[in-house]
C-alpha cells in the first residue's frame, strides 16, 4: 500500500508515525521547515531531505551511508517496525523521495506509505492541523541497505549500449530536450542518451493525488512497450521517486530503482 487516503490517515492518526517531508526547489523561495513550524498535521515529525542526504557529496540528495541514516532516524524516534506515513506540501511531491529512502534502507515497504494529495488535500478537507512540535524519544533504528535499488553513472553509461533497462526521466520535456537552461549553473542542458521523458506531473491530478491505476498503467505501457525493467531519473533524485511510486502502484512486484546522481551528475559540466 504505497498510498493512503486522507480519510485513512485521519482514522489511524494514533497508530502511525507521520513525517512531513516537504522540500521546495531553491528558486521557489520557500522553506519546508519554516512552513512546518507554522502548520502541519498533528504529531508529524519534520524530515529534512537535505540534511538526511549525503553531506559529503557535491551532488544534491545523494543517499547517505547506513550509519548516518540509522543515527538520523533514531533521533526522530522511529523504529524498524513503525507504520510510517509521509506527506508534503511541495510542488515536486518530495514525500516520494522520503518513501524511497526508507525502502532503500530496509524498512518493510508494506509499512511505508505516502499520503495521496499531501498536505494541501488534508487542509482543503478541513482536517486537524497544529503548530505544536512534539518531543521525540530516541530509538535504535537499524538499516539494511538494498543496493540493487540504485544505479550509478557507470551502469547508466553501460546501459546505453547494452539496453538492459529503460531509463525514464521525470523532468519536463523542455529540460529533457535541452530547450531551456538547466536550473543548476554547473549542469548542461539535455538528457541521457536513449532515455525517455515522462514528466512526473503527467501522473498527477490537479489536487496532487495520483491518477487511477488504469490511467497510470496506460501511460507506462504506451511509453515503455510493456518493458518492466525500469530505472528512474530526474534532476536531483526527487521527482524520479514520483515515477517509482506510481509504477509501484501498477506493478506491485517492482523494486523501486533510481539513478541517484540523476541529471545533476550526468549533465555536470567538468573543466
Amino acid at each position: 500500500m504505497s498510498l493512503v487516503s486522507t480519510e485513512w490517515l485521519e482514522q489511524n492518526l494514533k497508530n502511525v508515525k507521520i513525517l512531513d517531508a516537504s522540500w521546495h526547489m531553491p528558486a521557489s523561495n520557500r522553506n519546508g521547515f519554516e512552513e512546518y513550524k507554522i502548520e502541519h498535521i498533528s504529531n508529524s515529525i519534520f524530515f529534512d531531505l537535505d540534511k538526511n542526504s549525503d553531506q559529503n557529496s557535491s551532488l544534491p540528495h545523494m543517499l547517505a551511508d547506513s550509519l548516518t541514516w540509522e543515527k538520523n532516524i533514531s533521533h526522530m524516534g522511529i523504529g524498524n517496525n513503525d507504520r510510517i506515513i509521509i506527506y508534503d506540501n511541495s510542488d515536486v511531491l518530495s514525500a516520494c523521495r522520503c518513501w524511497y529512502n526508507f525502502i532503500y534502507y530496509g524498512h518493510d515497504p508494506k509499512l511505508v506509505s505516502v499520503l495521496d494529495g499531501g498536505f494541501n488535500k488534508w487542509k482543503s478537507e478541513k482536517r486537524l492541523t497544529s503548530n505544536e512540535i512534539s518531543d521525540l524519544n530516541f530509538s535504535n533504528y537499524r538499516a539494511d541497505e538494498k543496493k540493487e535499488m540504485v544505479k550509478n553513472k557507470k551502469q547508466i553509461d553501460e546501459n546505453i549500449i547494452e539496453k538492459k533497462f529503460v531509463v525514464l526521466d521525470a523532468r519536463s520535456k523542455e529540460r529533457f530536450e535541452g530547450k531551456i537552461p538547466d536550473p543548476r549553473k554547473d549542469v548542461r542542458s539535455g538528457s541521457i542518451p536513449g532515455s525517455c521523458c515522462l514528466p512526473f506531473n503527467t501522473l498527477i491530478e490537479s489536487d496532487k493525488t495520483f491518477k487511477n491505476l488504469d490511467e497510470l498503467n496506460n501511460i507506462f505501457n504506451n511509453l515503455t512497450k510493456n518493458n518492466e525493467n525500469l530505472v528512474f531519473s530526474c534532476g536531483s533524485g526527487v521527482t524520479a521517486c514520483v515515477l517509482a511510486l506510481a509504477y509501484s502502484l501498477v506493478n506491485t512486484t517492482y523494486v523501486p530503482t533510481i539513478y541517484d546522481g540523476s541529471w545533476a551528475e550526468y549533465g555536470k559540466i567538468t573543466s
